[in-house]
């Protein structure tokens, strides 16, 4: 027979795909609405209960409550006798609604408005456990007004200052701090990015020095928790006390929650020095700097950002037709989709050998010029404007609208987005460019510096022996360095793979009559990095 909390989820789940069904997916993903799946909510509680065994009643509160996952969870896990309270923040009354009238026989008090504007009143509305799947919003859906506002309360409320490209979740988290008893827990089903890019060191900043860090789990992300988001997931677990001296913290990865594929305990200054807490627990201390690095041999860039890839980016064939001027153009690769080959040559000109070629708008004449001089494109530029490409944030902030930045053509290109189930195992991959062409922003372009740069200017042939080592880099070196996705999706910034070990390519110049020595402002590029 059924029991009344498992009809009651069934109930939950119903709603939840009811009313998530009556929103868009882009109107979800700007609100940062994704519902945590049943099982992983059971799994969450499952797990504080075993954590609060002593404590003989509980005080909850989930600050993004929604329809309720979480709440539903507690009543199955905590016997009704143990729970002295419970609420709830929801501030969009599509979900928060339906959620007070499924809920409206319990204890819960759900509370229909947006927890960053509240305030704990008195010490009843201080909690000893909390658990909350915090609204995924990204820094750009969030206005510089917004921004300054959560900036301040997270500062007040944690003393922590939040770093502009955070996302709201980041907020949440901090804000919360006020919200917690003296020793209570806390539990965060948050994205795992924060472990590895730069805004997430203000949340790791919190997690080492305003409470005890007791244990992080991080979902392997070719098995996505959410089947309509593509993050890679986490819980991250913490109590509210003061840091711990010689504290180690449990992280692991794989598997579930209870049931871990990988376990390790990591002490908590190692997590201090390390910038990228996902290299645990597959690793038990922050590694020696892996010197040398790329970092050391090329100057690296994120390719071309145009503003607007569709009018920018024309083929041969449009532009004939449209009667533009060629020489306004220079010529552009495109998506690695399209490159079934890594190495790129070149014709007479300096065009890249391809069936799909591609060139870049990129004219730096007064449009008073143009008009003069070059008619086709002047109407060109002219059909732009009419259809708000130049009021778009890139163009408004170049002058003119139309130039582009300088990315002169890189010898060496890399992937910047990869899968790890790819046939060859590698989900990055090298290119050797031998064109005038540059390239948009779906690559890293690696322009050689220092002794590299020297001994290719002399030694050209060196250029394919280089690119050769490049290809020769192991998976594992360039995977620890990136960040990961849900779906196993991976991704490399410029710092990120400038972070890849190259001490082979210091042997391979020592071997080629060049001697790699590094400099001080070498390592500290790294470290800084």
């Amino acid at each position: 027979m059924t029991d009344p909390m498992t009809k009651k989820e069934e109930r939950r789940l119903a709603i939840q795909v009811k009313l998530d069904s009556a929103k868009s997916q882009d109107e979800r993903n700007r609100m940062g609405q994704f519902a945590t799946p049943t099982e992983l909510a059971l799994d969450i509680l499952e797990y504080a209960s075993r954590r609060l065994v002593e404590s003989p009643t509980v005080r909850f509160i989930d600050p993004a409550i929604g329809t309720g996952s979480f709440f539903s969870a507690l009543l199955k896990v905590f016997p009704a006798g143990r729970l002295a309270s419970a609420v709830g923040y929801e501030v969009d009354p599509h979900y928060g609604e339906p959620a007070a009238r499924l809920w409206n026989e319990t204890i819960l008090d759900l509370r229909l408005e947006d927890f960053t504007l509240a305030t704990p009143s008195s010490d009843r509305d201080r909690f000893d456990l909390l658990i909350c799947n915090p609204p995924y919003v990204r820094h750009h859906h969030i206005t510089s007004s917004e921004k300054l506002r959560l900036k301040a309360l997270t500062k007040e409320a944690c003393g922590i200052d939040m770093n502009g490209l955070a996302g709201l979740y980041c907020y949440f988290l901090g804000l919360s701090h006020r919200w917690m008893v003296k020793g209570g827990l806390a539990g965060w089903l948050i994205p795992g990015e924060f472990m590895d890019v730069n805004y997430g060191a203000s949340v790791k900043s919190y997690l080492l020095d305003k409470v005890t860090l007791r244990h992080i789990h991080r979902f392997d992300p070719t098995e996505a928790q959410f089947g309509d988001a593509h993050v890679s997931s986490s819980v991250v677990w913490f109590s509210n006390d003061e840091p711990l001296p010689n504290h180690r913290v449990r992280m692991t990865y794989g598997g579930s929650l209870l049931q871990p594929r990988l376990e390790r305990e990591v002490p908590v200054e190692t997590l201090r020095r390390d910038p990228k807490w996902t290299r645990y627990p597959l690793k038990e201390t922050c590694a020696e700097l892996p010197w040398p690095t790329l970092a050391a041999f090329f100057d690296i860039k994120r390719g071309l950002a145009t503003g607007n890839n569709k009018y920018f980016i024309l083929s041969i064939e449009e532009i004939e037709e449209r009667g533009l001027p060629i020489e306004a153009f220079r010529p552009i690769l495109p998506s690695p989709r399209y490159l079934p080959e890594t190495e790129i040559l070149a014709d007479g000109n300096g065009n890249p050998v391809l069936s799909r070629r591609l060139f870049l708008l990129d004219c730096r004449l007064p449009e008073e010029e143009i008009r003069e001089r070059l008619p086709t494109l002047g109407t060109y530029l002219e059909e732009g404007k009419a259809k708000g490409i130049a009021d778009r944030y890139l163009c408004r902030h170049r002058t003119p609208w139309y130039a582009q930045e300088r990315r002169p053509p890189a010898p060496f290109l890399c992937t910047y987005l990869g899968r790890s189930d790819k046939k060859n195992g590698r989900p990055f991959r090298f290119i050797l460019n031998h064109s005038l062409a540059t390239a948009p922003n779906v690559y890293l372009m690696l322009y050689p510096r220092n002794i590299l740069a020297r001994a290719i200017a002399e030694s050209p042939h060196l250029k394919r022996r280089v690119w050769e080592f490049l290809n020769r880099i192991g998976s594992k070196d360039m995977l620890n360095e990136g960040r990961v996705y849900g779906g196993g999706l991976h991704k490399l910034e410029p710092r990120e793979l400038g972070r890849v070990p190259a001490g082979a390519l210091a042997d391979f110049l020592h071997d080629s009559g060049w001697e790699y020595e590094p400099i001080q402002s070498e390592l500290f590029d790294w470290v800084s990095s």
